[in-house]
């Protein structure tokens, strides 16, 4: 961790369902090298997951899959804190004070709230309407200054800045007003089915996405399966959803620009360009599965850097809440 000198970043991903090809371009893997220009904070936001029902012994080995799953694709611990967001318990309290200045109103016209609503409409929970409170104080319990996120999010990035203003302005200067910082490349993977929604790990649909557990074969008759758009030609263009989101794919797997794939491929049929995006994909999520299990197999070393990430991330928790625990007018404990 830093000495305070840079910027700081948090983000983190729920341990629910299968990670995704989509979560990781999207996301994750462009979590690595922010590590070399910015103080990072990447959690395993636990206590989200339970807005929707979970099966306990499941949710424990997805939450230790996750964190081997950060370490295999390059976060480091020595550079980063990765901890499991339920270990520092300054994150529900500070979700309590947060709690007392959200409005009804706001937190009504969430978008994410309006949709998981839909989905769940037997387990309509207090949790799933104070979601983006909970993650308004992830990020402002560090004072982080950025946080990485994908067009989805925003809206609640929104809200936490909006949070931290309020707080300030009534209690004066306590939180950072963080901004959202966009990852342009990876947000716009799509499902494999349905070129203009978003590759969801929550999809029922097990063709439309590409999981990081998938193996070779499973993820060559995936995208063999993808849908396509009318013609045959591989290009990339508002006209053709669904091939310019595999050529987004194979872009960010093989490290070629679109400009150079659509070259490649000039003339040849989809099923040629099909399989070169399995073998881009392979060639990425391959390596990252090995090092996954391996990781795994060493329970001792993940316990550990789960201690490491938490006593790292608590020991900044801690002075943020006692600041805010000050100011609202809280009396603190005796020692």
């Amino acid at each position: 961790m830093d000495d305070g000198s840079k910027k700081r970043v948090f983000s983190g991903v729920q341990p629910t369902g299968k990670v995704t090809l989509g979560n990781y371009l999207g996301a994750i893997k462009n979590w690595t090298p922010l590590q070399e220009q910015y103080e990072c904070l990447f959690c395993v936001v636990d206590l989200h997951s339970l807005t929707v029902t979970q099966v306990p012994a499941e949710l424990r080995k997805n939450t230790m899959d996750l964190v081997a799953l950060y370490i295999a694709c390059g976060l480091d611990p020595n550079k980063s804190a990765l901890f499991i967001q339920s270990h520092v318990h300054e994150h529900a309290e500070l979700a309590w004070i947060l709690d007392t200045i959200a409005y009804v109103g706001e937190l009504n016209r969430m978008t994410q709230f309006k949709d998981k609503s839909r989905k769940h409409a037997d387990n309509i929970n207090m949790g799933l309407m104070n979601y983006p409170v909970l993650m308004a104080s992830d990020i402002l319990l560090y004072n982080a200054d950025l946080i990485p996120v994908g067009k989805d999010q925003v809206q609640h990035v929104e809200l936490t800045r909006d949070l931290a203003q309020r707080f300030n302005a009534r209690y004066s200067d306590t939180f950072v007003v963080p901004e959202a910082l966009l990852n342009k490349a990876g947000q716009s993977i799509k499902s494999l089915q349905d070129p203009t929604a978003k590759m969801s790990k929550s999809d029922p649909n097990d063709n439309a996405i590409i999981s990081l557990t998938d193996d070779a074969d499973t993820i060559r008759r995936k995208l063999r399966r993808a849908v396509t758009d009318s013609d045959t030609c591989v290009r990339h263009g508002a006209d053709k959803p669904a091939i310019s989101n595999l050529l987004n794919v194979y872009s960010l797997c093989s490290g070629l620009s679109i400009a150079d794939a659509e070259k490649i491929f000039e003339g040849k049929g989809y099923g040629v360009f099909k399989d070169a995006v399995a073998d881009a994909v392979i060639s990425v999520v391959s390596p990252i599965q090995e090092e996954q299990k391996r990781l795994l197999a060493d329970k001792a070393y993940l316990e550990g850097v789960l201690k490491q990430g938490a006593e790292q991330a608590e020991s900044i928790a801690r002075k943020t809440l006692s600041k805010v625990y000050r100011k609202v007018g809280l009396i603190p404990r005796i020692r």
